[in-house]
């Protein structure tokens, strides 16, 4: 196994060196920075140089914005597409070439990637951008024998969540509880699941899967509760809403 990152703390190698101790295997460490392509391709031969031809790929390297669109500037809106969206393209393009008839190559997006929600301009514009990507590689690849998988979990509780729950936008985080969170333990069982299954559309949670059958097949009737949610939301706290 290779793991790719613009770095790793000590505990989480000493948590790897553990399980793969474990497991009688081994890992191997590559620094990569989603946003060049140049240092995702090198990481990447690293890894194919170490194990051979990739059977399984991950990309789930990702940041989160959940600001109000009149808060948000345009560096902040570039950065979330550079390393949520165009990180997703380098991983692509790095790994595809790499792998034979078999393989199977995962990008993880999000619930927001089919919902999006409040305050998620950058955030849901990358993560749609993500399932997008997913999709017409699914076409191209599938009839190789390359299998292709779109990760679409709810919110798991990372760090990644904590940082957003400090400072996020309070109408979004609210919104956030319909589909509901997960621990990060039951969501990768149930990827990792997914993943073993051959499942293109994985996404973790019953309640996960709710909120996205109702968004696909009931837009028009999942907007309005939606948007009466937020109505609700914005009135009960004194915020300007239009009559």
């Amino acid at each position: 196994m290779t793991i790719l990152d613009l770095g790793i703390a000590d505990e989480r190698r000493a948590a790897l060196d553990e399980a793969a101790a474990q497991g009688h295997s081994r890992w191997v460490f590559a620094s990569a920075d989603m946003r060049d392509e140049g240092r995702v391709r090198e990481p990447v031969g690293v890894a194919v140089e170490a194990f051979g031809p990739p059977d399984l790929a991950i990309n789930s390297a990702g940041i989160s914005l959940c600001r109000a669109f009149p808060k948000m500037s345009s560096e902040e809106f570039r950065r979330v597409l550079e390393i949520n969206l165009s990180g997703s393209y380098h991983f692509a393009a790095a790994v595809l070439p790499q792998m034979a008839a078999g393989g199977r190559m995962a990008l993880v997006a999000s619930l927001a990637g089919i919902t999006s929600n409040y305050a998620y301009a950058a955030y849901g514009t990358s993560k749609f951008g993500v399932v997008g990507l997913a999709t017409t590689l699914r076409y191209e690849y599938e009839p190789r024998g390359i299998h292709i998988s779109c990760i679409c979990p709810p919110e798991v509780k990372t760090p990644l969540v904590t940082a957003e729950r400090a400072d996020g936008d309070p109408v979004a985080l609210d919104l956030k509880l319909i589909a509901g969170s997960m621990e990060a333990d039951a969501a990768c069982d149930q990827i990792l699941a997914g993943l073993d299954a051959g499942r293109w559309m994985i996404i973790p949670s019953l309640a996960g899967k709710a909120t996205a059958f109702a968004a696909r097949r009931a837009p028009g009737l999942f907007y309005r509760f939606i948007n009466s949610l937020i109505v609700r939301y914005m009135r009960k706290h004194g915020m300007a809403v239009a009559d």
